[in-house]
């Protein structure tokens, strides 16, 4: 039989939900990037925009958050319209949601969830080969 002390189950509740929310801040640190990486070496926006969730899902997976929702955009500088054109920006941001473990009822009981978003800009060509391929 268990017996949990109240600061000792908060304490516990601490701890798992810190690397809980390390693990999801890593998931869109790396689903950003690799988006961004997709979407830039796509042969189109649509393409790009398929590839970019894709590769982002599949990041989210890879760190245990497959069920996690995941939204994701794309903007492009200088021109919003013009994303695989030399000088263009492509700017990917990823957000998602950890929920967070072992509420205890001395806090509520329930389950929490911490929202993380991360960012990543490619400038395109970057991932290209010289020569256009």
């Amino acid at each position: 039989m268990t017996v949990c002390v109240a600061s000792a189950c908060v304490a516990g509740f601490v701890v798992v939900s810190v690397f809980e929310v390390q693990r999801g801040a890593f998931a869109v640190s790396a689903a950003a990037r690799a988006a961004g990486r997709a979407y830039a070496l796509a042969g189109s926006d649509a393409a790009g925009m398929r590839d970019a969730e894709a590769v982002a899902r599949l990041a989210l997976s890879d760190q245990g958050l497959a069920e996690a929702p995941l939204e994701l955009t794309v903007r492009c500088r200088p021109n919003p319209d013009r994303c695989h054109v030399g000088g263009a920006t492509i700017v990917v941001t990823v957000r998602s949601r950890v929920r967070l473990p072992l509420m205890p009822d001395v806090l509520g009981g329930g389950t929490p969830s911490f929202r993380l978003d991360a960012t990543h800009r490619v400038p395109y060509g970057e991932y290209r080969a010289a020569g256009g391929r």
